[in-house]
């Protein structure tokens, strides 16, 4: 059996179960009642930067049992649309059985996307969310897709194959899109760059988003798995991004000079 092991535990968020349970207890805010949602957005740093901000979305929404991970490849390895089809991915909380099943449907309807783990070994992106499913949720199974092509053919082909699946499979599947904002300019520029991206993501325009990061010049390292699941959700019949938390690091460093922001956002 392929295993996955934690690359960022100890770094990004404890090591240490009972301190990693501790922290979850921490950030996740329990709003009842829960929110039925398509996909969610939600920030991938340490948890001390943007854990809060995740965690308010992941206490809001209904949580279904199979998730689509969706994250960029901040490394430059592995295949440009990468899928881990087989096995478990470990974390301190134990270990999360990929859905074999669904990662064999995807990769039938798109030839773009193809098995591979290179992409996922040191990618902090996807590992980071899914102790917060673990601390909710007894049992799920997900699929982890790593997005490094910027070919928006291949982002088209990945969101209709999503779409195809979830609606062959006749199950709630929730859809997790991994991004920060903006990198490393002041708090006040940072919040004049990111309202045209979250527009998008209000207004679930994927293209839109697409334009407008290579337009600007955005920093947003998640734009593309976000593209794709702002056009699925579309096709899966969601209408409206709702902004749940923006943030950003200086709110925690007290450096507001040099940033990454962040945001929440529920997809219904």
């Amino acid at each position: 059996m392929t295993v996955r092991k934690p690359a960022v535990a100890g770094y990004f968020y404890p090591s240490d179960p009972d301190q990693l349970r501790s922290l979850l207890a921490q950030l996740i805010e329990d709003v009842t009642p829960k929110v039925s949602a398509t996909a969610i957005v939600v920030p991938h740093a340490g948890y001390i930067y943007s854990g809060r901000t995740a965690g308010r979305v992941y206490g809001r929404v209904r949580l279904p049992r199979r998730f689509i991970i969706l994250c960029p490849n901040h490394t430059g390895l592995g295949a440009p649309l990468a899928c881990w089809a087989t096995g478990v991915w470990e974390t301190p909380l134990g270990p999360v059985r990929v859905d074999e099943e669904m990662a064999h449907h995807l990769m039938e309807q798109c030839t773009f996307l193809v098995h591979d783990t290179a992409a996922h070994l040191r990618e902090h992106s996807l590992e980071v969310h899914l102790p917060f499913l673990q601390y909710l949720l007894d049992d799920f199974v997900f699929v982890p897709i790593c997005v490094g092509t910027s070919r928006m053919t291949q982002l088209t082909a990945l969101a209709q194959a999503i779409a195809e699946v979830i609606q062959s499979l006749g199950e709630e599947v929730l859809l997790i899109a991994s991004t920060d904002m903006t990198h490393y300019t002041s708090a006040a520029e940072a919040a004049r760059l990111d309202p045209p991206a979250i527009q998008c993501m209000e207004r679930l325009d994927g293209p839109g988003l697409y334009d407008v990061v290579h337009r600007q010049r955005l920093t947003m390292c998640g734009y593309l798995p976000t593209t794709v699941v702002l056009m699925t959700a579309r096709e899966l019949g969601a209408t409206r991004g709702t902004l749940v938390d923006y943030t950003h690091s200086g709110l925690v460093t007290g450096d507001d000079t040099s940033v990454v922001s962040y945001v929440g956002m529920i997809i219904a």
